[in-house]
């Protein structure tokens, strides 16, 4: 998975994250001390008891702050559902009304984008009820722009599975496979519009709320997968949102 400016964002989420979990132990400590010194028991030796767990059972320091993550990235994707799945203009594919959506988000300049990009095209293949929706989510350089602002006029003139496709085959988005790519999937590129500019920052920001470190980052149902997770695992999480739908 490729780090990207998100990673600052989410280093402050962690730490507040972190801080949530301090309070909690502290509000243990709290009340353990409280019902120690009722029972006798000195305030040395209640901190004592408490030190002593977390030094034996230090695991459930990482298990706690990985349960608090996925519980807020599932409260921002619920709130951000429909702006989530609402494709700019032909960034999508798949069935128009699926019954499970996956979003990814992704730069061009991405190599793990690049990768996982042939386990998404099979999946298209293989389940006609899924619908997919690409984020322009440039981070990584001025290539990754100037990548997402052809890319965006491609979807703005209905050929933008055609960029997609072609693009991702010439590799690193250089600035001679991009005018390749365009040349050779007709696509008019014009001047970054301020409708593009809405929709990267919006894409950004969104980003930022499920928690997302870098790109690619997929959304489906409520779960957030983060990185070339491959094939399986994205299939089985089609599987788990569908099966939710149904329940």
């Amino acid at each position: 998975m490729t780090r990207t400016k998100g990673g600052a964002a989410l280093s402050g989420w962690k730490l507040s994250l972190l801080a949530g979990l301090c309070g909690i132990l502290i509000g243990g400590l709290a009340v353990s001390l409280w019902f120690n010194l009722r029972g006798g028991a000195g305030r040395a030796q209640t901190e004592e008891i408490v030190r002593n767990y977390i030094l034996e059972h230090g695991e459930v320091l990482p298990e706690a702050i990985e349960r608090m993550q996925r519980r807020q990235a599932r409260t921002a994707v619920l709130q951000n559902r429909q702006a989530l799945e609402r494709p700019y203009r032909a960034a999508w594919a798949g069935a128009e009304n699926g019954d499970v959506v996956m979003v990814q988000f992704f730069d061009y300049a991405c190599p793990y984008c690049q990768q996982v990009n042939a386990d998404v095209e099979r999946l298209l293949r293989e389940d006609p009820r899924l619908k997919v929706v690409w984020r322009e989510y440039p981070v990584l350089g001025p290539n990754s722009e100037a990548a997402a602002a052809a890319s965006m006029a491609a979807a703005e003139q209905g050929r933008w599975r055609q960029f997609h496709a072609r693009l991702f085959a010439l590799g690193r988005p250089t600035e001679a496979a991009l005018q390749q790519a365009v040349r050779d999937t007709g696509v008019t590129p014009g001047a970054v519009t301020d409708a593009m500019r809405a929709e990267v920052t919006r894409n950004g920001e969104m980003a930022r709320a499920i928690g997302a470190t870098g790109t690619p980052t997929f959304v489906i149902g409520e779960q957030v997968l983060q990185g070339a997770v491959g094939y399986d695992a994205l299939k089985a999480a089609i599987a788990q949102a569908r099966a939710g739908r149904r329940s």
